[in-house]
């Protein structure tokens, strides 16, 4: 056994106490969250334990204890003198306000889905058949909704679409917009809010997934502008988009040239492919950071298994970068790839014929 340099390991073992603290801190988030205490907190007004409870309608006992493992990890405030627990503004965003531009309570589901399906991702280790999407458990699509719509909220209508060369006076005017992999439908409303104008259709291989979405569209007050179908990326119906849009999937998918060759048919002649993707560099060792961290190990679990369970199998992977992207697009048929914006934690492609 090679001889380990101990301050090295200390530091090691100082940061996997830290990281341990982080994976229980995560289901208590999720079980707050789930229970509604956050929301019940989100005033700022600070309670005791049992006035907690008693608002929320469980038992004091465990809210002492879920509340003081909260204040241990900084997601709660505590004042020691009046012995009661509060959020701060900041934290009230994170975890209470569901439309918050930095709300971050459901990307817990997401990484509960990690545990559930892990003996599933033990045996596409094992044979190489890849996990579909719809075979995960079901807090994955719920948190991937609910993770995802904060940067759409943020991002979509005010930066995203105006950094597409003549979109937003398009979208305005009334155009023809497809969202393909849309999911529960949460960029798809967006968009149908913000330019009445225009018509849309959502696409999703995931049937379920559709069935939220128009839930979601008539919760919303859009589902005359909205029309949701199951379909793939290499068979929804063509009726020459002003726009294509994919958000967050394009690399989930088993065969994205032939996705791509697919959607260079459905567009108008001056159509644009708009292509959003986790952020990523080109090479590896710099997506070595926070960022990569949780990209990488979402891209284990879930993006790499599910285009592998697919035909072609591309596996891109959610840190694809750039370069492998544009290769896709080109693979495809298309002359015109340009980065159009980007943030912390997507890229934005205009990608045209």
């Amino acid at each position: 056994m090679r001889e380990p340099d101990m301050q090295k390991l200390d530091t090691l073992v100082g940061r996997l106490v830290g990281d341990l603290g982080a994976a229980v801190s995560g289901v208590l988030v999720t079980l707050g969250d789930h229970l509604g205490l956050f929301r019940a907190m989100a005033d700022g007004t600070p309670m005791t334990s049992a006035e907690l409870a008693d608002k929320v309608g469980v038992k004091e006992r465990y809210v002492r204890e879920w509340l003081s493992a909260q204040a241990a990890a900084d997601y709660v405030s505590y004042d020691d003198d009046t012995e009661r627990f509060y959020l701060t503004p900041e934290q009230a965003m994170v975890f209470a306000e569901e439309n918050s531009p930095a709300f971050f309570a459901g990307a817990f589901d997401v990484v509960q889905s990690m545990w559930v399906d892990e003996p599933k991702v033990v045996n596409a280790f094992k044979t190489g058949s890849g996990l579909g999407w719809h075979e995960h458990s079901a807090c994955l699509f719920r948190g991937t909704e609910r993770f995802f719509r904060t940067g759409y909220n943020s991002h979509l209508i005010s930066e995203w679409i105006p950094a597409l060369d003549g979109m937003k006076e398009k979208l305005e005017a009334g155009a023809i917009v497809a969202d393909v992999g849309c999911g529960h439908g949460a960029s798809t409303i967006l968009m149908a809010e913000a330019y009445p104008n225009s018509t849309f259709f959502g696409f999703d291989y995931h049937l379920p997934s559709i069935e939220r979405a128009k839930a979601a569209a008539r919760e919303a007050g859009v589902a005359g502008r909205i029309t949701f179908e199951q379909a793939t990326a290499k068979d929804f119906p063509a009726a020459d988009y002003d726009l294509v849009a994919m958000f967050d999937c394009l690399h989930d998918m088993g065969d994205p040239v032939g996705a791509g060759k697919h959607i260079k048919e459905t567009l108008a002649d001056d159509g644009t492919w708009m292509i959003v993707e986790p952020f990523a560099h080109d090479c590896l060792k710099d997506n070595l950071n926070p960022v990569g961290r949780v990209y990488y190990g979402a891209s284990t679990m879930i993006c790499t298994p599910a285009s592998l369970s697919q035909e072609v199998g591309l596996g891109l992977g959610a840190q694809a970068g750039e370069l492998k992207l544009r290769k896709v697009a080109m693979d495809a048929g298309y002359s015109h790839f340009r980065k159009a914006t980007e943030t912390p934690f997507n890229m934005i492609f205009e990608v045209r014929a």
